[in-house]
């Protein structure tokens, strides 16, 4: 019965594969953890959701899968997030421990972290709660660490062609109507003009070792589009979303160019060998398939696009900037 089983003690996963390939990626993903916050003094759990891959060497067969699980409660145990929300802080401590412990190449680690922020509403100043995601991503080897600070926030755009559509109609009808060019164009100036709404989710991802705050991220990306919107509105808060929406019309890709340039502006002191993403996924109501938009680079390739408003045929993508 020799060689038919394996021990206890035997690292099975330590040993040569039957086909020498290495991985890009192995590990585990969609792990929740209550991981602390010190916010106003106090701390407090809220609930996150970990993915950790490490890359393995085509002379290794696996990872140690069971050893993640203990090496996020460990870290969780010794890092509490500051006022400033830097979660990418705990995934750095999670990916430098996998290298350490794991014996690995490399290690990313990824933390998505559901945070309340308190807001209050437009017009009647309400307090209401609005819940964002804040992601922190960490790539550690034996020499370096690379992370990325982000968030996803939840807006509305109001479409600018169907906008268009609506202004030539409503002309038409004035001028029929017995109404001159001037009186048509200083109503349709007063009066809000309809549109179809997209409930949209943008994503913003900024790779620094500068320390950003994720509440200012998390406005960036709401302001990038038509208007925020908030859990709690009463009458005049809903007037006031609904007409400042249809008063600034955007397209997804109009929010992400917008979400990128404000960044910029707002941090100014963001190195060219950073890196940006900013994604945006707008809910269709008048179709049955949705749109996106994205685009992501380094900040000297989307500075210079601002600056000169040259096409870049290749664009650093997050993978490449992580590892490089």
């Amino acid at each position: 019965m020799s060689g038919v089983g394996h021990s206890l003690t035997d690292d099975l996963q330590a040993s040569e594969p039957e086909v020498r390939i290495g991985l890009s990626r192995a590990g585990v993903q969609g792990i929740s953890k209550a991981i602390r916050l010190r916010h106003a003094g106090r701390e407090k759990l809220i609930s996150a959701e970990i993915d950790c891959t490490v890359d393995l060497d085509p002379a290794q067969k696996g990872v140690h899968m069971s050893r993640f699980p203990e090496l996020f409660e460990e870290a969780i145990d010794e890092v509490v997030i500051g006022e400033a929300l830097l979660v990418e802080a705990l995934a750095e401590h999670v990916a430098r421990r996998v290298v350490e412990r794991q014996r690995a190449l490399r290690a990313e680690v990824r933390i998505v972290a559901r945070y309340p922020i308190e807001r209050e509403t437009p017009v009647t100043r309400l307090a209401t709660q609005e819940l964002v995601s804040i992601i922190g991503i960490a790539a550690a080897s034996a020499s370096r660490v690379r992370r990325v600070v982000g968030v996803e926030a939840t807006g509305i755009n109001a479409c600018p062609c169907a906008q268009g559509l609506v202004r030539g109609r409503a002309t038409e009808r004035l001028r029929e109507a017995g109404y001159d060019a001037d009186d048509v164009e200083r109503i349709l100036e007063l009066v809000p003009l309809a549109t179809h709404n997209q409930r949209a989710r943008g994503t913003l991802l900024v790779g620094t070792s500068a320390q950003l705050n994720a509440e200012t991220l998390a406005n960036l990306v709401e302001s990038s589009m038509s208007s925020p919107i908030y859990e709690l509105l009463k009458r005049p808060d809903e007037l006031f979303v609904v007409e400042h929406a249809h008063l600034r019309p955007r397209f997804v890709e109009d929010s992400v160019r917008v979400a990128l340039r404000e960044t910029l502006e707002r941090y100014p002191e963001l190195d060219d060998d950073d890196f940006l993403l900013s994604r945006q996924v707008n809910l269709e109501t008048i179709h049955t398939h949705d749109v996106v938009a994205e685009r992501y680079g380094t900040v000297g390739e989307i500075r210079g696009e601002l600056r000169d408003g040259v096409h870049l045929a290749r664009h650093t993508e997050l993978r490449d900037w992580l590892t490089s």
